[in-house]
This record gives C-alpha cells, structure tokens and sequence, in this order.
C-alpha cells in the first residue's frame, strides 16, 4: 500500500512516499511557492520607525509580502513572527546603537530555533566600523542611512530565496 504524507516547514512543501511495498521511499522537494516574505521589525527601546516603514512599503510595492511588528519589539518576538509567519527574511531597522546586541540575540534565537534558513539584514545608524562583525555574526546586509529603497529591494530580490518570483 502506497502512502503519501505532506510536510509542510518555512516556505517549502516536502513530499514524501512511503511504503510502496517494495521498500522503495521516495522524497523530494516540492518547491517554493509565493511571493518572499519579510518581516520587518524594530527591535529594543527604539521608537523612530520612519525608516522601517519605508522599507515595509518598498518591498510590498515589489510585489513582497511584509509583516510589520511595530515598535519595541523584543528579539524573541521578532523570531516568533517571522516563523509563525513563514518568513523568508527578518528586516532590523536599529537607530539606538544596539545593533550588536540585538542582531546577535535574533540569530541567536533563530540558531535554537532551527531557522537560520530566514536571512536576516538591516539598516539603521550603525557605524561603519561595525558592519563587518555583523556580517560576521550571520547578518547578511547592512542598509545604512540614503541607501536608496530600490538598492535594498534588488539586494532582497537578489539574496532571499533566489529564484522566487517577487
């Protein structure tokens, strides 16, 4: 007797077929389907969200779909909605000087939580000297202050979940 169960984990549907009487298992990836998906967060005591809300409606001009969490957010909060949401990517926008903290704990977080398939990038205030020790920790990209909104759609475009149709 054939039996077929579907499995369904961030953004990819897997198929597996058991059981066929022969001992064959067959299991394959069914693929990616939708539009990527992005939350955006604004993590820590920080309460100018100007930015982030720019960037939210950029990607969701681009065709994306963005969650935006609000403000004072806190890193577990952030993790728990970009997996509850089936997230592809988490968007920071730091303007405390927190960013070392705050990115470590969601990667962090994300790590524990077997889900360091979900990129994560920002932007903010974050000094220049710091950019590389981000990228070192797993932060994908950095946004800084007049990055134009069309550069940080193509990076998302480009970087999350390539070949998804956006």
């Amino acid at each position: 007797m054939l039996e077929i169960t579907f499995v369904h984990t961030r953004s990819r549907l897997w198929s597996r077929s058991v059981g066929d009487g022969a001992g064959n298992v067959m299991e394959a990836v069914m693929g990616v389907s939708g539009p990527i998906r992005v939350v955006v967060a604004k993590p820590g005591l920080d309460g100018h969200d100007r930015g982030a809300k720019v960037i939210a409606r950029a990607l969701r001009d681009a065709g994306m779909e963005v969650i935006y969490t609000g403000l004072h957010q806190t890193p577990e909060q952030v993790v728990d909605t970009a997996i509850q949401e089936d997230a592809d990517a988490i968007g920071l926008s730091i303007l405390s000087g927190a960013h070392m903290t705050l990115f470590a704990k969601v990667l962090d977080l994300l790590k524990d939580r077997d889900a360091l398939d979900i990129k994560v990038f920002g932007g903010g205030i974050i000094p220049e000297a710091d950019i590389a020790p981000l990228k070192e920790l797993g932060v994908a990209e950095i946004f800084t202050p007049g990055t134009p909104t069309t550069d940080a759609v193509a990076w998302v475009r480009a970087n999350v979940r390539q070949g998804a149709e956006a």
